[in-house]
């Protein structure tokens, strides 16, 4: 059994569960983990170079955090430090361990889109939602996230990333990538998820987030 932290036993005596800590505690329950892993492990880094590679099982939870509540890189990043729920479901004790920095989902993001398997975990995570009741069929609303990049040119290749571009949004220019996603409009639940680079139009990704049987509420 795992030791409690002070954290822990402090937040273990409210009287109320968040609805977030909530949804979290089933996505525990419900995703088999090992298999999952066992899924990455054969496109993920062999640590033999570079820095080694934090673990599998630990990015995933990352990159399913910011799936779910529709963040930027940085914006889970910090999430995680502030939200209980969210460093519970990472599974991460600040007196040993920090947050994945922003730049370290990145390229786990990556590793999922190149090998197609976040199309796969979407597809599972949905079907066994929508057999325990907690999605709703009949609506979708489409919204995108602007997802932040360095357009730093100090790298090896002397240039910017060709999978990144700029976009302005008001009066601020951005550089990175646009995750557009498909929300339950139910539940509030994402179910899709399609990345792009940050000047694609939300409308021109509407129909790969919209289920079969869904009509778009809100694009």
């Amino acid at each position: 059994m795992k030791q409690q932290s002070f954290t822990d036993m402090e937040y273990g005596g409210r009287r109320r569960v968040s609805k977030r800590e909530h949804f979290l505690d089933i996505m525990e329950e419900i995703i088999p983990w090992d298999e999952w892993v066992s899924l990455v492990e054969p496109h993920y880094y062999c640590g033999k170079r570079g820095r080694p590679p934090l673990g599998i099982e630990k990015m995933l939870r990352m990159y399913l955090l910011q799936a779910w509540f529709n963040l930027s890189d940085e914006g889970v990043e910090d999430a995680i430090y502030d939200s209980y729920a969210m460093r519970k479901f990472m599974k991460i004790d600040f007196m040993k361990e920090n947050v994945p920095d922003a730049t370290t989902l990145l390229h786990f993001r990556r590793i999922l889109e190149e090998s197609k398997l976040w199309k796969a975990i979407f597809e599972a995570i949905n079907r066994v939602l929508e057999a325990n009741g907690h999605f709703m069929r009949g609506g979708t609303n489409v919204d995108a996230t602007i997802i932040s990049a360095p357009p730093s040119l100090k790298n090896a290749d002397k240039k910017r990333d060709e999978e990144m571009s700029s976009t302005r949004k008001g009066n601020k220019w951005h550089f990175g990538m646009k995750a557009h996603v498909g929300v339950d409009a139910g539940s509030g639940l994402i179910h899709s998820l399609v990345t792009t680079t940050a000047n694609m139009q939300e409308v021109t990704q509407a129909h790969h987030l919209i289920r079969e049987g869904d009509h778009s509420d809100n694009m």
